[in-house]
């Protein structure tokens, strides 16, 4: 009998040695494949992704990485399925008869559609609150679609973003190119702004664009506009305030005393080939100045309200960086053509007119 259990005692130990070897040698496989992959690159969420060759079908969900594809001037014919998101043909005649796999870039995947179109890549959003990123990881990725999570919509990491791209899709000197536009736009704002002291920076209240309820919904220091309103010059009042976005009283708003309101103009019906034709941006200001004790804000006095399309808080953000930047501090920027960074955007990296109303600014009249 103890003869048996030292037999079965040896034996479970082998086994387990044996499996432990499996293991090792299988580890040491997979890192000398990975670093054997001739494309590395690391995405927002901090997971590193290894490509052999540069993907050749790549599912995307929102307008923002299809619009840093184009300004690297990568074949868009490597989308293989799309969001509805991409809905307005005249910007992308690329997709019309490109499969859909969602509604929108925040709703839920049509995962039938979705493995239709096969893809080896599935661009998704970082950090967005209302996409969750790690159950798409954990649902797409046993199938074989590697999920990458990059957003576009924050300045702070924009450039790497981008780099992730480039270094994807073998399109650093583009990248490159592009880095060097940046940098002359970011150059020429600065020159003009540096010598403000504090005094001369209007205080701004970001609001969200939800910003029609009892207490107002502010964008604080980590949202992307936050470094936009710096470099144009101004200062975001309630950027050290938790969060992405906090709801604040009315109170506080009114202590601070804004010289300027802002809102981001996502859901408004402004933007590329939008003409905001039911004048939903007035309404909205309307109510805003309408609120109790605000006719005494020194923002609504001075008619100093001002919404940014959608496009602003994406890839786009540098290149109207001058028209925020001139609206804060006309005198500064008065000689500027900042209208042409614009227009430079969609001829240059959309081969597109610029079309539609991209401000809409505050008449109490």
């Amino acid at each position: 009998m103890e003869r048996n259990r030292n037999i079965a005692i040896f034996q479970a130990s082998m086994f387990v040695l044996f499996s432990l070897g499996i293991w090792y040698v299988s580890s040491l496989d997979a890192n000398e494949d990975l670093s054997e992959s001739a494309i590395q690159v690391t995405d927002s969420n901090g997971v590193l992704h290894s490509y052999d060759s540069p993907p050749e079908r790549v599912a995307i969900t929102n307008t923002y990485a299809a619009s840093v594809l184009r300004m690297l001037d990568v074949n868009l014919s490597v989308v293989s399925g799309v969001s509805g998101d991409f809905y307005d043909e005249m910007m992308w005649p690329e997709f019309v008869d490109t499969p859909m796999i969602q509604q929108s870039a925040h709703s839920e995947i049509d995962f039938e559609a979705l493995l239709d179109v096969n893809p080896d890549v599935y661009i998704v959003f970082a950090t967005n609150g209302m996409v969750d990123t790690n159950a798409i990881r954990e649902k797409l990725e046993p199938v074989g679609i590697d999920v990458l999570a990059l957003d576009f919509y924050k300045y702070d990491v924009l450039r790497d973003e981008i780099n992730v791209l480039a270094t994807m899709f073998n399109k650093e000197e583009e990248a490159q190119k592009l880095f060097d536009d940046f940098d002359a736009i970011e150059s020429e704002v600065q020159l003009r702004v540096s010598g403000l002291n504090e005094s001369a920076r209007p205080k701004i209240v970001m609001e969200h664009h939800a910003s029609l309820t009892r207490d107002p919904v502010v964008l604080t220091g980590t949202s992307q506009w936050t470094d936009l309103i710096e470099k144009a010059g101004g200062v975001n009042v309630f950027q050290d305030l938790p969060g992405h976005t906090t709801h604040v009283d009315m109170e506080a708003i009114l202590d601070v005393n804004p010289d300027v309101l802002m809102f981001d103009g996502i859901t408004f019906e402004i933007g590329y080939n939008n003409y905001d034709e039911s004048d939903k941006c007035q309404t909205h200001m309307d109510f805003i100045a309408d609120r109790p004790g605000f006719d005494t804000v020194q923002a609504v006095m001075d008619e100093r309200l001002l919404i940014l399309s959608g496009e602003f808080a994406g890839p786009m953000m540098i290149f109207g960086l001058p028209t925020l930047a001139k609206y804060l501090h006309p005198d500064l920027f008065s000689d500027l053509d900042t209208e042409a960074y614009l227009v430079d955007y969609f001829q240059n990296y959309h081969d597109q007119t610029k079309v539609g109303k991209f401000t809409c600014t505050y008449d109490s009249e």
